[in-house]
């Protein structure tokens, strides 16, 4: 899965390297400042597409949905932060996210994510401390491309949901939520955890955004599962635990004595 990441690009730096088109005024994105520990329910950036009604013109926006998406048909919104992860193999067809596959679909920028894995002694048995097993988390990000934006485009799903209790016109009448989709985890990554982003390739943005692009089979083969070579990971402090801590020293290498405790990837 995918439960915390980085992002720390400027909404200028978004415009400039996804072509946008408008940022509008709409709740959160005025709030889009560069985050190195953004957990679930919190406003992201999120570059999508709308088609105006009345022109039928198709603009390029940056949104700041809120990370765990609602289905437009949930009586509550409450449910929201559990549905950060949307699993690739069943996108297309699980009630909560086939609607918004289909046509609202979105890029969500990051530098990179983190992953916990659960530390073994050398006879196998797990590291407890406190009664609790100890996870030594790990930052997961793209080697660097020559001509490329050092970014991943995560590729994720949004959805609004409707406040019948609030007059229309209210200003928290509507909330915008979204999930990143996830596949299998490939190579060494794999060994830290099971799932990972899937990422849209800078080719396939436009397609991807396509919000007239409503064929799922056609979607789905936009997806794009990291190979060898594309990603890296390293050891980072567990200050990252908690989601209070933020700032580019937590995707340094660890240096911390947690590092060499027990079996984990290298």
């Amino acid at each position: 899965m995918c439960g915390r990441y980085a992002s720390s690009a400027s909404p200028d730096r978004l415009v400039e390297i996804f072509e946008i088109d408008e940022i509008p005024d709409l709740p959160g994105v005025g709030s889009l400042v560069p985050r190195w520990n953004i957990a679930p329910s919190e406003p992201v950036a999120a570059v999508v597409e709308r088609t105006d009604y009345d022109s039928g013109d198709v603009a390029r926006k940056l949104y700041a949905p809120r990370w765990g998406l609602v289905p437009s048909w949930s009586r509550d919104p409450a449910s929201g932060p559990r549905m950060i992860n949307a699993r690739a193999e069943t996108v297309a067809e699980k009630p909560s996210f086939r609607r918004a596959f289909a046509t609202r679909r979105c890029l969500i920028p990051a530098d990179g994510y983190y992953e916990w894995y659960p530390l073994t002694r050398p006879d196998g048995t797990p590291v407890v401390r406190n009664g609790r097993p100890v996870k030594q988390p790990f930052w997961i990000h793209p080697l660097a491309r020559p001509g490329e934006p050092n970014l991943m485009a995560m590729a994720g799903i949004y959805e609004f949901w409707r406040d019948r209790s609030a007059p229309s016109e209210a200003a928290d009448a509507w909330l915008t939520t979204c999930s990143i989709i996830t596949t299998q985890a490939t190579d060494a990554l794999g060994l830290i955890h099971d799932r990972m982003p899937m990422q849209i390739r800078r080719a396939d943005w436009d397609a991807w955004l396509d919000p007239r692009l409503t064929d799922p089979v056609a979607a789905h083969d936009l997806l794009h599962a990291p190979a060898s070579g594309e990603m890296t990971a390293h050891r980072v402090s567990t200050r990252v635990n908690s989601v209070a801590n933020d700032g580019p020293d937590l995707i340094e290498p660890d240096t911390d004595s947690d590092a060499t405790a027990g079996d984990a990837p290298r």
